[in-house]
């Protein structure tokens, strides 16, 4: 199963977007699935639902920040790096969906959404592009991480 096979069955299974993210690359990283997916758990509907940030584009983040992040105070090069590595992966993820922000792929005009997630039926599936993004956030990042090697 690829990884964006494994993110978008994540999904399929109940975890919030940003969680089906870190869970289909948990495999590369030094740390707990638990943790992995308690970490993410805030990040899902945009942020707790509040439609901001997609989640699957934080559990990208999330993802490089663990591979290729520091972990001092930076503030030069070390820190520069790292995020221009996050904004390529925002760029990436742009081209493909025109914006990162949840409500903006959705459609929706509400800005912070009530905090009960819908039931997950077939018609929640049908309506929403979720599935495909979370596949195509995967997919972004699996590429990032081949070109960029991790050290």
């Amino acid at each position: 199963m690829t990884r964006r096979e494994a993110a978008m069955e994540n999904f399929k299974k109940g975890y919030n977007c940003s969680q089906a993210i870190v869970l289909a690359f948990a495999d590369l990283l030094p740390v707990d699935e638990t943790m992995l997916l308690r970490m993410a758990s805030s990040f899902g509907g945009g942020m707790g639902r509040l439609r901001e940030v997609c989640g699957s584009v934080t559990g990208m983040f999330m993802i490089a920040g663990l591979l290729y992040g520091y972990d001092g105070p930076e503030t030069g090069k070390i820190k520069a790096d790292h995020y221009a590595g996050i904004q390529e992966l925002a760029h990436r993820f742009e081209e493909k969906h025109g914006t990162i922000v949840c409500r903006e792929m959705l459609g929706l005009t509400v800005r912070h959404d009530v905090p009960v997630p819908e039931a997950r039926t077939a018609e929640y599936y049908r309506k929403r592009p979720c599935v495909e993004i979370i596949g195509d956030a995967a997919e972004i990042l699996e590429q990032y991480i081949r070109e960029h090697p991790v050290k």
